[in-house]
């Protein structure tokens, strides 16, 4: 192990495990996770490419966890907070969400492209809580939604599971070109069809009266 890094672990900033997640986390911020070795991520934690071994059952649920770690590095890094139940207009957050769930995509993009090719590390992946844009987003907006029908904003019949879904989804969908072709541009969704999908969200297809 380098000085400096067994330094710092000798001083207790950090166990083995975490340093060895944090060193896999800089290389998937950088290169993805597409032909990272073992090789590649001991000699990132100044350690010798057995030590994985003794703190994960392979190098994808090593991976998994950096990954899952630099997800929330990205959306600790996004500015602001979320909206607040009751404040502005339930149009005006629902729009923040999707602005934030698209920038919170955006951001993690190139650790994500290539995990379709990796069937195992999706599957360790899975097994953690989900990167960011993933469940986690989509159980909070639910939750926003839900307090919102409390506060009498939302109707009461309203599902905030498919409201939550329905703007995860799009998301997902502005991005999936990208995730498919790496070499192709980074999605950026013009404001008038943010506007578009937050409205028919808001006022449904049918015409008014329409059963």
């Amino acid at each position: 192990m380098a000085p400096r890094r067994a330094a710092a672990l000798r001083g207790g900033e950090q166990s083995l495990r975490e340093h060895l997640i944090a060193a896999a986390e800089r290389l998937v911020a950088r290169r993805g996770t597409v032909g990272l070795t073992v090789r590649d991520i001991a000699r990132e934690a100044g350690v010798a490419d057995g030590v994985l071994y003794n703190h994960f059952a392979d190098k994808e649920e090593l991976l998994a966890h950096a990954v899952h770690a630099h997800a929330r590095t990205v959306e600790a890094a996004q500015h602001g907070t979320a909206p607040r139940p009751g404040d502005g207009t339930v149009e005006a957050n629902l729009r923040a969400y999707l602005d934030r769930g698209l920038a919170l995509h955006a951001a993690i993009l190139p650790a994500l492209a290539g995990l379709a090719t990796q069937p195992k590390l999706l599957a360790r992946l899975g097994a953690l809580a989900g990167p960011a844009g993933g469940p986690d987003l989509r159980t909070e907006l639910a939750g926003y939604v839900r307090a919102e029908q409390r506060l009498g904003r939302v109707a009461p019949d309203a599902s905030p599971e498919a409201v939550a879904t329905l703007l995860v989804g799009v998301c997902h969908d502005l991005v999936l070109g990208r995730l498919l072709d790496p070499s192709s541009p980074p999605p950026q969704p013009a404001p008038a069809l943010i506007d578009a999908l937050v409205g028919t969200l808001l006022h449904g297809v049918l015409p008014s009266g329409a059963g």
